[in-house]
């Protein structure tokens, strides 16, 4: 089968194509080093011609509301287009679980993206993940100030990127699948508790603070739990602890 990966060379969608071509198909990233802009739409009609399947993997660099909105809307209906003029089959697309009440943001912008490629003509199936494990270290990326990392209080079912690829290099190519599923970790804990083992592993920074973002409109229901996964979510491992393991495996 041959299937175009938008956003190939980004967290999820570099294991989806290691998954895709472990299993013996044909997988074109489209990026912008191959020569695809697909906001602009530029190069995406030749990128996408010949594809039985697209997996859109694509992420943003903003987290502003406005521009991120716009620019996952712009990409779900710019890819529709294609997809439908190319006879694509069918997009699968990678989002998050429980964002359907947030207003801002990133998880405001992968929502307008489902909006736009449902209204689109190629049937989507959508894979709602929990955040990665990964998730954890870029947490630490972005709040550390000096020894002390300031992480918002949020309740969380964390799942290994790969564990996602691996589900949705699934959804993509079987012929019956489900329209919407969701995958997260075996168990809930805290971020900030998760981030502060990750900060102990790698020695820095010194301290973790658990904080409420006032500043962040959703920040209630990120504390509340409303991304944590449904009853009929898919659970599935390593857990958390098992990819500390892997990760950062202790020194003999």
């Amino acid at each position: 089968m041959r299937i175009a990966v938008v956003g190939a060379s980004g967290r999820i969608g570099r294991e989806v194509v290691d998954v895709l071509r472990s299993r013996g198909h044909e997988v074109l990233g489209v990026t912008r080093s191959s020569g695809v802009d697909v906001y602009a739409a530029e190069g995406l009609a030749q990128a996408l011609a010949g594809a039985d399947i697209v997996v859109d993997a694509v992420n943003a660099t903003t987290t502003e509301t406005a521009a991120v909105t716009d620019f996952f809307r712009t990409v779900a209906r710019n890819v529709q287009r294609a997809a439908a003029a190319a006879g694509v089959r069918r997009i699968a697309l990678v989002s998050i679980i429980g964002i359907d009440r947030f207003t801002a943001g990133h998880y405001a912008g992968k929502l307008a993206q489902e909006h736009a490629y449902r209204e689109g003509p190629v049937p989507v199936r959508i894979l709602r993940a929990a955040q990665f494990h990964e998730f954890t270290e870029m947490m630490l990326d972005w709040t550390t100030r000096g020894d002390t990392a300031y992480v918002p209080k949020y309740r969380a079912q964390l799942v290994a990127a790969r564990t996602v690829a691996e589900k949705l290099a699934e959804m993509a190519i079987e012929d019956n699948g489900a329209e919407l599923v969701e995958i997260a970790g075996p168990h809930e804990l805290e971020l900030a508790a998760a981030v502060a083992r990750v900060a102990t592993l790698r020695g820095r920074p010194a301290r973790v603070e658990e904080i409420v973002d006032t500043d962040d409109p959703d920040h209630e229901l990120q504390a509340d739990g409303a991304l944590l996964p449904g009853h009929e979510a898919l659970l599935a491992g390593p857990t958390f602890e098992e990819w500390l393991e892997h990760k950062y495996p202790a020194r003999p």
